[in-house]
């Protein structure tokens, strides 16, 4: 007899020795995913590298199988445990085969069927099998187990709900860069151990040929302490940090650099030269920056705009911050972004500036002053990111609930918002000033290696697609 059909996802109810026939049988259907290889990973200790897709520890790579099919075994543990017998079952030995792996992807129905009862010690043996979705053994065995002699039915026991913080996103992307040539990249004042050992860790991946521009006693002094060989660099030798933005900048213009980083100066000192009106790297369009926020609980990669450089934008500036995100969204492979116009409301309020900017916006875009996106606002936080928060709102809209793309009212916000994803939700935030001539990237001390390198990267890409365009 067949008990799956009688299962009650949300009660638990065992079947005692009594109440077991020779012949009964328990079915379970599973799916193998990525996180199901890397929590196993985790749980066991187990980090063979044959189970995953990559035999290099250090390659970032995606998990692919699990070669022997351990997986595949805990199912029949599950199965045990929970439909047949269920509550109260001791698992006294076991005796499988695998026959072939378990891979990512595969759709695993493992059966236990009752072979034997043993009165005694109320042992009972199953016959267990493991097939996938070509209907081809991957396990069979025996199990035995003491079965309960008292009835239990109880609620099932609610489980955390766990999270991987994989940051995938940031690997697809330093993926990307690392395919393509290096990019020069003039270095502003790389005069402390963590700016200038940032450089290198760029350098290193081949994304950017560094060319250092400050005092070269003092950038010595930083690769001393840092252990970094400088033979390979191009130093610039300029006095002081204001001279090291002009120069940096001024490297750009003449086109030996096509990306700019912030070293140990302070931003102010590199915006100063970045916006010069004769001398420095201004286009038509409002500068912005452009956090990437890689949230493992989000589906996608999730853009903030602007939370480093305009205070409280005017409308006309957030035209500009808007195209320049969806221009970077291009370059990321977002063919139409989802762009949602953040609000602390989702409907018009002419006490709310932000909502009447939001409105405007919207229009502007469906006459064709923003383009290359769907624009959509004003929209909360909630039923912008939440296909449910919209549903409840009853908001119909193409943005709503998946959006790409988060437009914040004022610099205030937009920082809180991507430090709170940060350090609430495990979250990692490269970021990049976009509106330039070319990229800027503006690093912190407080940015982990992971959030350095994806910043670089995201610059890289959009350095090769501006020189595709020939904009550079």
């Amino acid at each position: 007899m067949d008990l799956s059909p009688a299962f009650n996802e949300t009660l638990i109810e065992n079947r005692t020795f009594d109440e077991i026939a020779i012949g009964d049988s328990a079915s379970l259907v599973r799916t193998l995913t990525e996180e199901d290889i890397e929590l196993f990973a985790i749980v066991s200790g187990d980090v063979n590298p044959s189970h995953f897709g990559s035999s290099d520890p250090g390659a970032g790579r995606f998990p692919k199988a699990i070669a022997h099919g351990m997986w595949g075994g805990g199912l029949i543990s599950a199965v045990l445990g929970t439909r047949l017998p269920g509550a109260g079952t001791l698992y006294l030995a076991q005796d499988l085969r695998f026959r072939l792996p378990v891979g990512l992807g595969d759709t695993i129905t493992t059966t236990v069927v009752a072979r034997s009862k043993r009165l005694g010690d109320h042992a009972i043996a199953f016959d267990c099998r493991c097939v996938n979705q070509f209907g081809q053994e991957v396990i069979v065995g025996t199990a035995q187990v003491r079965a309960p002699t008292e009835k239990i039915r109880q609620g099932q026991i609610e489980l955390p709900d766990v999270r991987l913080g994989h940051h995938r996103r940031f690997r697809d992307l330093l993926a990307r860069a690392a395919a393509l040539p290096a990019v020069p990249v003039a270095v502003a004042h790389p005069c402390d151990a963590l700016s200038l050992g940032a450089v290198a860790e760029m350098a290193e991946h081949g994304l950017v040929t560094p060319i250092l521009v400050g005092p070269p006693g003092r950038i010595q002094a930083a690769a001393d302490q840092a252990g970094i060989d400088l033979r390979d660099y191009r130093v610039e030798d300029v006095p002081h940090s204001h001279a090291a933005a002009a120069r940096a900048v001024a490297l750009v213009r003449s086109g030996e650099a096509a990306l700019l980083m912030k070293g140990s100066l302070h931003t102010d000192e590199l915006m100063h030269a970045i916006v010069a009106t004769e001398t420095g790297l201004r286009t038509k369009r409002r500068l912005s920056h452009v956090y990437l926020m890689d949230v493992p609980s989000y589906p996608r990669l999730l853009l903030i705009t602007d939370a480093a450089i305009n205070i409280a934008p005017t409308l006309e500036e957030k035209v500009d911050i808007v195209q320049n995100s969806i221009n970077l969204a291009h370059v990321l492979g977002l063919e139409k972004p989802r762009v949602a116009i953040l609000c602390a409301v989702e409907t018009v309020n002419s006490a709310m500036r932000a909502t009447l900017d939001a409105a405007a916006l919207c229009k502007m875009a469906d006459r064709g002053q923003i383009t290359g996106g769907i624009v959509d606002g004003p929209l909360a936080f909630d039923n912008a990111v939440s296909p449910e928060a919209a549903r409840q709102k009853g908001i119909v809209s193409p943005v709503a609930g998946q959006a790409d793309i988060l437009l914040v009212p004022d610099l205030e916000a937009g920082n809180m918002l991507a430090k709170q994803l940060s350090f609430l939700a495990g979250a990692d935030a490269a970021g990049v000033v976009v509106g330039a001539r070319v990229p800027i990237i503006l690093t912190s001390r407080a940015d982990s290696e992971r959030t350095r390198i994806a910043s670089c990267a995201v610059a890289v890409l959009m350095a090769h697609a501006q020189a595709a365009r020939g904009l550079v």
